[in-house]
């Protein structure tokens, strides 16, 4: 098997003061500028009955969190309303080189106006040139943000 890191919120590789958002950025710098590289993921939510249901979004880093912006009317925000446990794989396939990827599983938060969603939204426009063309307000368009709660990285 490839080398595999999984690192969560209670492992603890440095000492018994170290915060989760320190292990996090100690241990991820690598995971966190594969994340940063790529645009695309697979969402994984699930309903309140465990159906599953998964996607490809494109998505925006704002430090350790994921940003996503989600239309309503769909199965993922209803489930993410019903569940906010999500998980996430970004991953590349090369027959030559390996493969590589980061997993995340974590919980969401659901933004729809206000001073944090205006903020998220303009590092989703300053990320991908599509948003600048399409551009939308407040309350037409939720935007989630993924908080890491565990990662799995190869």
């Amino acid at each position: 098997m490839a080398n595999v890191r999984v690192s969560t919120p209670t492992e603890n590789a440095f000492s018994i003061q170290d915060s989760w958002d320190v292990a996090m950025t100690s241990l991820k710098n690598r995971d966190l500028d594969f994340l940063r590289s790529h645009e695309v993921c697979r969402l994984a939510t699930s309903s309140k009955d465990g159906h599953p249901h998964v996607v490809p979004v494109i998505y925006a880093m704002d430090g350790s969190d994921i940003i996503i912006a989600i239309d309503y009317g769909t199965k993922k925000l209803k489930n993410l309303r019903e569940n906010g446990s999500v998980a996430l794989v970004v991953d590349d396939y090369n027959a030559n080189q390996g493969n590589a990827g980061v997993m995340v599983e974590g919980t969401c938060e659901i933004l729809e106006r206000g001073k944090e969603y205006r903020r998220l939204l303009q590092l989703l426009f300053d990320r991908f040139e599509f948003y600048r063309k399409n551009p939308w307000k407040e309350g037409e368009s939720p935007i989630i943000k993924v908080h890491p709660k565990r990662i799995v990285a190869w």
